[in-house]
């Protein structure tokens, strides 16, 4: 029987090869787009589920409460983790990963080669017994010796090539000093993904920042470690986590309450790092799960439009087999019976349809990685979820694109249809048109989502942030030697014509800045201060980033003590803007005596961080010979940069001739910010397309349907006189009246969904009429290009031929 079922389906294949194509190449592309998108959301929650009991590995987080700020950070104090192991029995180990703080890049040398490398961390010895990874050499041990490293495979072959790594040494040189440092091991993340990426793994006894950490006795500040704890399992973690309060207050309580600080601890679940916004300061960039939802949504929309198509080319093509179904019931075929065989059809198609779209996934998986950022792979062989998911895929498109043509194909009176009686007809053609209708709700919502996410990041580029990031390069100083040349590097880059402002600060706009204390006006106390984050400038840095004052003055040289401070940070500390020249503030640090700050000027508000972000209370602090002041900006009067490049890299070689050149340029560092959304934009639009190129698909074939069963009515009207243009407005306009009704359903939906997701940026374009205007319009010259082809044809054609045909 099957194989009847079979022959019947490949012969309806090859007859109609029209709607074959359509049907097949519909679903092919609707099941690639799907296949990928829910190969890339797994992706992206799988991360840190390799683990061994990875369900009993948690990050230690803090929640900060300061005068006039509240922070929820990624990170803790040093010495939690430590403590927790020792005070609680639950615990079975810990581990701590510290960043390089202030350290941009490492300057690596092994033997006559040198190479910068930005992706380096601290580590404890037990951070390979907590985490797994795969050893290609060494083992969970390889950091257990002062000054070991382990090294990724991909740096492994860049820098020792055939060579074995294992107990080479390589010197690391970085603006705190350099240090020789042996490869105990060298790991890749095959096991999989984790959401601490880093190429350089240094032991916590290896210097620097290792050393600070390992030392560190601070309880309330210095929130910098990323800290984890593998509990024992079937541990009570909310049992555990109540705990924590009177912990805090046991080793932190006077430092707390020196800095006016409330602080929380918290667990959280390592396998959930990756999807859970909402954490300062985090290692890694994160995946919104609202995003992810919204591509499972979009996937799930695209397989649902091929699917629609079936269904109105199988019944619209119903009379082509229903004396086919006349015959079979005539001989003793029951409606079960017809059923299966429609929906084996389907099945079968779509099948085929798969078979079609795995090559095209795997021809394009290298460049729909490139658009996500992914390094996604396809592999059959051991990968069983993927079979899982094909087959899963095969029987749901299968059976809900085949679902209605099959009951409706099967419920044909054998009588009726026998003598030429199809009157059900019409209420099929009603479910088309509202199957139509539904098809291009989703493809309007999709291409008003486009739209919206376009006019915000064309809003997040264009918006004035209070400072000129054009035409400025970053120059970052990440060894110690060259920190010690920068201050002339500075004055021999004045020197150059091309060259407007020079500023050395120990930032830049754009970038995270870690440093926060708390400020109060004179009388005041910490309890009654405001946080503000703060950096160290010289006398150019306004200057070189074409920040505004508002009142005061800027910095002059010797102006050693004294800060600027923004608009914020006045309103938060009630201090009026054209009174605050002038004006000390003080801020305590522990037990030592309060310092005090005096106020020079205030600076009008500007978005040193991300658009997503209100903006907070900052300080610009005066100090051009603290020793590190890690970055230069250079502020160009000449939009020729190759040659100002040139002059400024001889005078480069000229001041650090053992150290490679290279910058940034600051525009471009403000945008990368944006990186998730436009990701998310580029991804949109493609999958959007894919739905758009789908929907027409389907609404080709059903003009060309339309067209055939008119052929004699368009043939006749046509030897009375009829134009071309009124044949053509005859065919187009009952499609055009569906998609008019698709327009005033999408637009109320897309509305209320893209303010939605504008609600996470704090700075965010405001939604408008002509948004959705334009996108009903395009639905329109969408939908006008797919059926005018098969109108015009139609309308141009020999109306004697079509009169005569039987």
């Amino acid at each position: 029987m099957f194989s009847n079922y079979l022959l019947i389906a490949f012969r309806n294949l090859i007859k109609n090869k029209t709607y074959s194509f359509i049907n097949v190449f519909g679903l092919a592309v609707g099941t690639l787009c799907c296949l990928y998108i829910m190969l890339y959301v797994s992706h992206q929650f799988s991360y840190d589920k390799h683990h061994p009991d990875a369900e009993n590995i948690y990050r230690i987080t803090s929640d900060l409460k300061l005068p006039g700020g509240h922070n929820v950070m990624a990170s803790v104090s040093p010495p939690t983790a430590p403590a927790m192991k020792q005070d609680f029995p639950e615990v079975q180990q810990f581990t701590r990963v510290v960043p390089a703080l202030g350290i941009k890049q490492f300057l690596l040398h092994y033997l006559e080669s040198s190479w910068y490398e930005d992706n380096v961390v601290y580590a404890d010895s037990t951070f390979f017994e907590v985490f797994a990874y795969h050893f290609i050499r060494g083992n969970t041990q390889a950091l257990n010796d002062p000054y070991s490293i382990v090294i990724t495979k991909t740096l492994a072959d860049k820098m020792f090539g055939s060579e074995d790594p294992l107990g080479k040494k390589i010197e690391m040189v970085y603006s705190y000093g350099k240090n020789n440092y042996t490869v105990q091991g060298v790991i890749d993340e095959s096991l999989g993904k984790s959401h601490i990426q880093a190429n350089i793994y240094v032991t916590m006894r290896g210097g620097g920042m290792g050393d600070y950490a390992r030392t560190n006795t601070s309880w309330a500040g210095n929130n910098f470690s990323y800290s984890y704890v593998k509990l024992y399992p079937n541990t009570d973690v909310a049992a555990l986590e109540s705990k924590l309060p009177a912990f805090l207050n046991k080793y932190g309580q006077d430092q707390l309450k020196q800095l006016g600080m409330e602080k929380q601890l918290h667990l959280q679940p390592v396998s959930s790092i990756h999807t859970t916004p909402g954490y300062e300061a985090e290692n890694d960039k994160i995946a919104n799960p609202r995003f992810l939802y919204l591509l499972l949504l979009i996937a799930g929309l695209i397989q649902v439009i091929a699917c629609i198509n079936f269904m109105n080319l199988s019944t619209a093509r119903s009379t082509n087999r229903a004396k086919e179904v006349g015959v079979r019931k005539v001989i003793g075929a029951g409606k079960f019976q017809l059923v299966r065989q429609f929906l084996t059809e389907s099945v079968i198609l779509t099948l085929f349809s798969i078979l079609v779209a795995v090559p095209l996934l795997y021809m394009t998986m290298p460049a729909l990685n490139a658009i996500t950022q992914t390094d996604i792979q396809l592999n059959f062989i051991t990968d069983y979820r993927l079979w899982i998911l094909l087959t899963a895929l095969v029987l749901f498109t299968g059976l809900i694109a085949g679902s209605y043509p099959a009951f409706y194909l099967s419920a044909f009176d054998a009588i009726r249809v026998l003598k030429g009686n199809f009157t059900n007809q019409v209420s099929a053609a009603g479910i088309r048109r509202s199957l139509v209708v539904f098809q291009f709700v989703l493809s309007i919502l999709l291409i008003s989502g486009i739209i919206v996410i376009y006019s915000q990041m064309n809003y997040i580029k264009n918006k004035d942030l209070g400072f000129n990031g054009n035409q400025k390069l970053i120059f970052t100083f990440h060894t110690d030697e060259a920190l010690k040349s920068s201050e002339a590097f500075a004055e021999h880059l004045r020197l150059i014509p091309e060259v407007k402002v020079v500023s050395r600060a120990n930032n830049y706009l754009s970038q995270f800045v870690f440093n926060d204390w708390t400020f109060y006006k004179e009388g005041g106390s910490m309890e009654e201060g405001q946080v503000s984050q703060f950096m160290m400038t010289d006398q150019y840095f306004v200057k070189a980033n074409e920040i505004k004052l508002i009142s005061g003055r800027d910095f002059r040289l010797n102006d050693s003590g004294r800060i600027l401070i923004n608009e914020t940070m006045a309103r938060k500390l009630s201090i009026q803007p054209e009174q605050a020249e002038g004006t000390k503030i003080f801020t305590k640090q522990g037990n030592d005596p309060p310092i005090s700050f005096e106020i020079v000027g205030v600076l009008k508000d500007f978005n040193f961080n991300s658009l997503h972000e209100n903006v907070k209370p900052l300080i610009f602090r005066f100090d051009d010979k603290d020793p590190y002041l890690t970055n230069i900006i250079v502020n160009l009067n000449s939009d020729n940069y190759k040659n100002a490049l040139k002059k400024i890299e001889a005078v480069w070689h000229q001041d650090f001739a053992a150290v490679p050149f290279e910058y940034q340029f600051l525009d471009e560092e403000v945008q990368k910010q944006y990186d998730a959304e436009i990701s998310l934009s580029q991804i949109i639009n493609l999958f959007t397309g894919m739905a758009i190129l789908i929907s027409c698909l389907g609404l080709f074939g059903l003009a060309t349907f339309s067209a055939e069963q008119r052929r004699k009515e368009i043939g006749i009207r046509k030897v009375l006189g009829a134009s071309v243009i009124g044949l053509t407005q005859l065919l187009s306009k009952d499609f055009l009246k569906l998609v008019a009704i698709a327009i005033l359903i999408a637009t109320p939906i897309s509305w209320w969904a893209m303010s939605q997701w504008l609600q996470s940026y704090a700075y965010r374009v405001t939604i408008s009429w002509w948004m959705f205007a334009l996108a009903g319009l395009l639905a329109i010259m969408i939908a006008l290009l797919t059926i005018g082809f098969q109108a015009i044809k139609a309308a141009i054609a020999n109306p004697v031929k079509s009169i005569r045909i039987e």
